[in-house]
């Protein structure tokens, strides 16, 4: 019989490539590693890792194991979640991962709510943008990714429970000294001569899109994912940005202004989690209070 445990370290292996590394992710010793590597081999009835120098290559079915064992855990860890909340033990644990302004607008309200709602719950938060953050969800490095996508990406979560929270209008950012700041409403293509400040990679795909439908390509001199970063660039002078209302909460502008972008850019924020999981009840409760922070 293959056991949960066993998994857990032949993915560990997979990812880190050997067996001390693995051993220090899991936090045991390395002899523990390959004596529970031995013993998912012999459960197995096949070799699963092959053995060069210091590294680790899996074996084809090794390769199978690993990409059956996310949605394995997965489940099981769904499992043992319900079966304590039906219990009675009234505690859960939730692996959240936001994008940066996600987790300075949404999440601490969420998040303290929950915690006033049900002590026994413990939330734990990392940051990461999508993909990157839907992909952990998948690989079962987390139970919610608070997440977003623009209008022409709507397949790509089809696999996975979607809950809508917001919908989030990116502003523009000008300058105090611009010509156009003083304007409440800006066309985009009035900014076609402009060096650009991008933010993340998805964000400045959208960008490039949309600058692109207006008649121009835009010149971006800047990107960088630190939204206070681009403030700072803007603010001093070097160039014109547009931002997630979301971002623009959670910094204050120096030296620079925001005014309404026309056409509107506008992105959905999501909280997306696995169908197993959304059965979760503490997964659940941490779904239902990050909708109600997006609604205040």
């Amino acid at each position: 019989m293959i056991e949960a445990r066993h998994l857990r370290v032949l993915r560990a292996v997979s990812t880190t490539g050997s067996f001390s590394a693995a051993a220090r992710e899991l936090g045991c010793t390395q002899p523990a590693v390959s004596q529970q590597m031995k013993a998912l081999e012999a459960s197995a009835g096949t070799t699963l890792l092959i053995r060069t120098g210091r590294e680790m290559r899996l074996t084809q079915a090794g390769e199978a194991l690993v990409r059956h064992a996310s949605g394995i855990l997965a489940g099981l860890t769904a499992a043992e979640e319900e079966v304590a909340a039906i219990a009675g033990l009234r505690a859960g644990r939730v692996r959240l991962v936001s994008f940066p302004s996600g987790s300075s607008t949404l999440v601490p309200g969420a998040l303290a709510a929950l915690r006033a709602a049900h002590p026994g719950t413990r939330v734990s938060l990392v940051e990461a943008e999508p993909p990157h953050s839907v992909e952990m969800l998948r690989d079962g490095d987390c139970d919610i990714a608070l997440a977003f996508r623009y209008g022409t990406q709507g397949a790509e979560w089809d696999d996975l429970v979607v809950r809508p929270l917001l919908t989030d209008r990116l502003i523009g950012l000008l300058p105090d000294v611009h010509l156009l700041a003083d304007r409440p409403a800006v066309d985009i293509a009035e900014l076609a001569g402009e060096s650009w400040i991008a933010g993340c990679p998805r964000c400045r795909r959208q960008l490039v899109e949309v600058c692109e439908e207006s008649g121009f390509t835009p010149r971006i001199d800047f990107a960088t994912d630190d939204y206070p970063a681009v403030i700072g660039l803007v603010g001093a002078g070097l160039g014109v940005a547009v931002l997630p209302e979301l971002a623009i909460e959670s910094v204050r502008p120096r030296g620079a202004r925001t005014v309404t972008v026309e056409p509107a850019i506008e992105r959905e924020i999501v909280a997306l989690t696995l169908p197993d999981l959304a059965q979760v009840p503490a997964v659940a409760a941490t779904l239902d209070q990050l909708a109600l922070a997006a609604a205040r």
